[in-house]
């Protein structure tokens, strides 16, 4: 199972020196690869920004949107533009993780329809595939397009999965996890794809002696809008280095390609806390 990092782009105060450090220390670290979230009304950073800064600091490391909310974007040509240019000057690293969203202000502020957004996105898909092979966007994409993944918890989430993408992002426990990877298998074969998904996990972490109220006061703001729930979000944190070692090891088992590490602060001493747990799980 590889071992992926996330970028700081959603606790805000990410500066371009913080930026910097994280990148070049999770390719030092040998990090799978580094993420970022999505969100637009939120004080964090723009996610394409952010990885094409993170491209051009790096020189290996995968640079990957887990998950990138496209349709509140309302512009599939100029998205298939972006992500084609940041793929071709990261020399292949791009993974394009996408997700319909649960957030409605996004698409408010944006202009597009939020009732809409699982619809659109099929189409996106669809039409952003197909751009990504066009030669007026640039040298096509064609065998060497970014690879693609889709989150979300539903159905129609694996549907679209299986129909275009390489894989399927997860934000669940273990145990459920394994769930979702095995539903994710059979939609899978159900759409007659050979082999298996990709099956990448996502969950976070704040360690040091400050690392669980930096969970609650950063997660807590962030899933505000859930209410009970995001208190139940921010204590699902890992916050110590066991924690951290512990998830490794039962992602591992339940089946996880790459599971990735989202921080709750822009501190690069979490990067360094991080690598040495990571280091210390069986």
């Amino acid at each position: 199972m590889e071992i992926g990092v996330g970028l700081p782009t959603m606790t805000g105060g990410l500066t371009t020196e913080r930026l910097r450090a994280w990148a070049q220390g999770a390719e030092a670290y040998g990090f799978s690869g580094l993420a970022v979230l999505d969100r637009l009304v939120c004080d964090g950073a723009e996610p394409l920004v952010a990885l094409a800064v993170a491209a051009a600091v790096t020189e290996r490391i995968r640079l990957s949107t887990q998950v990138l909310i496209p349709t509140y974007r309302g512009n599939t040509a100029l998205l298939a533009k972006q992500t084609a240019t940041i793929h071709r000057l990261s020399r292949g690293r791009l993974v394009v993780g996408v997700a319909a969203g649960i957030r409605a202000d996004d698409h408010e502020v944006s202009g597009t329809d939020f009732h809409s957004r699982g619809r659109d996105l099929d189409r996106l898909l669809e039409e952003l595939t197909r751009l990504w092979g066009d030669a007026s966007f640039g040298p096509p994409l064609h065998d060497d397009r970014p690879e693609l993944l889709v989150g979300g918890r539903s159905d129609a989430a694996l549907v679209r999965m299986a129909r275009y993408a390489a894989g399927t992002v997860v934000v669940a426990p273990p145990q459920q996890f394994a769930q979702r990877a095995g539903q994710a298998l059979e939609f899978w074969k159900a759409h007659g794809r050979e082999g298996r998904p990709r099956l990448v996990a996502q969950t976070y972490f704040s360690l040091g002696p400050d690392g669980a109220d930096e969970a609650r006061r950063h997660l807590g703001s962030y899933y505000a809008f859930a209410g009970p729930v995001a208190q139940w979000i921010a204590a699902s944190a890992l916050t110590t280095p066991e924690a951290v070692a512990e998830a490794v090891v039962a992602y591992r088992r339940a089946g996880c390609d790459e599971l990735t590490f989202i921080p709750c602060s822009t501190d690069v001493r979490q990067l360094d806390m991080l690598a040495a747990a990571v280091k210390e799980s069986p």
